[in-house]
């Protein structure tokens, strides 16, 4: 009998990729206008954390993004699945978009098409505004309200060089 074949394939049009998360990558906290999250506020907590480590410059991809970008393609990846951090977006969550949040993640994407790199985009990745957590979060229907203005701002931004869309992660 034959003996098993040891290689393995993957089919044609097959995705190789990265993925990260706005908070546990980005840093920049304070910075360019970005409010705080759920997760600043958890972070704060003593002993919520076991080493006490927040998000405050985390890997620092929002400073280091061209060389972390340089990576991507350095591995030859074709896909970049990253999530927006809603408070860069709207800090106060609702009330206007801020405009260097939204140039980061406009510049992330052109240097990713520019690498040949398709942006694979999430808009929720568990990085809720605090002041609407302060308004009770999820359980206060004008969050979904709220988040249907982010996504739609966001959108109006990225769509047109952004295809692939994750509501939530």
């Amino acid at each position: 009998s034959a003996a098993p074949s040891t290689s393995t394939r993957f089919p044609d049009g097959f995705v190789w990729g990265a993925a990260t998360a706005s908070f546990q990558i980005e840093g920049a906290s304070t910075e360019d206008g970005r409010g705080p999250s759920i997760w600043d506020t958890l972070c704060a907590k003593p002993g919520a954390i076991l080493d006490a480590s927040d998000g405050s410059v985390a890997c620092d991809h929002y400073h280091r993004w061209e060389s972390d970008l340089d990576l991507l393609a350095e591995l030859g990846l074709s896909a970049y699945r990253f999530s927006i951090a809603w408070p860069r977006i709207q800090p106060l969550a609702g009330g206007g978009v801020n405009q260097a949040g939204i140039d980061f993640y406009s510049r992330l994407v052109d240097e990713l098409l520019a690498k040949n790199i398709k942006p694979w985009l999430t808009l929720y990745h568990w990085d809720l505004p605090q002041a609407l957590e302060e308004k009770g979060g999820w359980t206060n229907r004008d969050t979904s309200y709220l988040f249907a203005e982010y996504a739609a701002s966001v959108h109006d931004v990225l769509g047109d060089r952004v295809s692939a869309w994750t509501t939530l992660n």
